[in-house]
């Protein structure tokens, strides 16, 4: 099965190129539908079934999983607010040989929903909008064919109603609203169903779970790689970021601090003083700098050090703010990690003058005008850089509470130091960072979760 995130416009493409040779559109829908309906049936175990079909193609497919279950005994009825408008979907209706009606109480164990596909653009109403507010209201066990009926698929809004599912069967390929938010918050468990399409590999791509491989038998704390976390107005969020840094896989993290730290860990080595100096130390491999550092003046000028020392560096936080087209001139924007949030993500498109709208957009947007990683992070984390996307499976959302964006700067950086890849460091980290909260439990604290990277590292050797 492929990794690929398509567009409504590639996924439309890749099913014209499927016809163009040879398959045609009911072969496409038929394998479509029964692929759905074995998990379908799977989640049944022999329960009842309403499927809720619309108009286009999606119901098409609705009609042939109801048929699939139909023939394997299941109890199932579809409830179709119109008829059939697509050809195939109307040949799909004909194949279908139990009951339909119009309307209809959703008090079946399990509810399948096929009213609006990947290519909805516009708000639902009327019968549709009523179907899936009842749905909303419903406690069965709710399943969505392909993406949600009330979901924009490039963007992730919302246009309707919008249930909680259990489970989404993606078909052919993942879409963006998988993994965009508002929308993944609504789909629940996610699978895909493969209907043998040939894809793009150039097209974003849901991340992989990394391999980390065990240092060189001749390895020590010089080439396992030093990071150097520079520190500014405040002291905690660089110590928090530092003493993830220490536990995801560098030889060696120095934190660059005029502040007293009297509860920093004795093994992780602070030093102060003039800072040009300090980054000097041509040993360093990576940089950190921007968490607790500041908006001020001498926050600039510790950011343009950073940056003059030309090597792989992770901007965070403070530093987000301060980056601007002066700042970057004559830098190797290549080797430079921004890990921005929402708002942060919104500065840096204002001060890099990208205008394109919604978060896939303006990550893109930014690495296109300026050559720099960008890792926006977020409950929809998405990473753009050296001209690739990567999509992320939903992280724990316990993650939503002050100082963990502390702890994903320092993971990445350390990831940074030891190779000096920027797009493998920040897929690395966002790998690290969820399963550092899963093993983090519930309500923990930055700390709690920087405490946690040791054994996260030790899930992916």
């Amino acid at each position: 099965m492929t990794n690929a995130v398509l567009t409504v416009e590639v996924m439309r493409g890749a099913e014209r190129s499927a016809m163009d040779a040879g398959i045609s559109e009911w072969e496409l829908m038929q394998r479509a539908g029964k692929g759905a309906a074995d998990w379908v049936a799977r989640v049944a175990a022999g329960r009842a079934v309403t499927v809720l079909c619309g108009p286009g193609n999606n119901g098409g497919d609705g009609y042939v999983i109801a048929e699939c279950l139909r023939k394997r005994g299941n109890a199932v009825r579809v409830i179709a607010p119109v008829e059939p408008k697509s050809e195939t979907a109307r040949t799909a209706r004909s194949h279908f040989h139990g009951a339909t009606a119009e309307t209809g109480e959703l008090d079946d164990p399990v509810i399948v929903d096929c009213l609006f596909g990947y290519g909805l653009d516009r708000e639902v109403e009327g019968e549709f909008a009523k179907i899936l507010q009842e749905l909303t209201l419903s406690t069965c066990f709710k399943i969505a064919i392909d993406v949600p009926s009330c979901v924009e698929c490039d963007t992730g809004r919302l246009l309707g109603p919008a249930p909680q599912y259990d489970l989404t069967l993606a078909l052919g390929a993942w879409k963006s609203a998988h993994f965009l938010m508002p929308s993944s918050a609504i789909m629940g468990a996610m699978r895909l169903v493969d209907i043998g399409l040939d894809v793009d590999l150039d097209s974003p791509q849901l991340s992989t779970r990394p391999f980390l491989a065990m240092p060189q038998a001749g390895s020590h704390k010089y080439r396992r790689g030093l990071l150097a976390v520079v520190a500014g107005l405040m002291p905690g969020a660089p110590l928090l970021a530092a003493q993830a840094a220490m536990r995801a896989g560098a030889g060696y993290v120095k934190l660059l601090s005029d502040h007293s730290h009297p509860d920093a860990p004795a093994d992780l080595v602070i030093e102060a003083g003039q800072l040009a100096g300090r980054l000097g130390d041509d040993r360093i491999a990576a940089n950190l700098i921007g968490p607790g550092l500041g908006r001020d003046d001498t926050a600039r000028s510790r950011l343009a050090a950073a940056l003059e020392t030309g090597r792989p560096s992770v901007l965070d936080a403070d530093a987000l703010h301060l980056l601007d087209p002066d700042m970057l001139e004559g830098c190797n924007a290549a080797a430079l990690c921004l890990t921005p949030h929402e708002g942060e993500l919104a500065a840096l498109c204002d001060a890099f003058g990208v205008t394109v709208q919604g978060k896939l957009g303006r990550a893109r947007g930014l690495h296109e005008a300026t050559g720099m990683t960008v890792l926006a992070k977020g409950p929809d984390t998405i990473l753009t850089g050296d001209n690739a996307v990567r999509f992320f499976p939903r992280g724990s959302s316990w993650l939503s509470v002050a100082g963990t964006g502390d702890v994903l700067a320092g993971i990445v950086a350390s990831r940074l130091a030891v190779h000096g890849n920027p797009l493998r460091a920040c897929e690395e980290g966002v790998w690290l960072h969820h399963e550092a909260a899963r093993l983090a439990g519930p309500a923990f604290t930055a700390g709690d979760l920087a405490h946690c990277v040791k054994p996260a590292v030790a899930a992916f050797l």
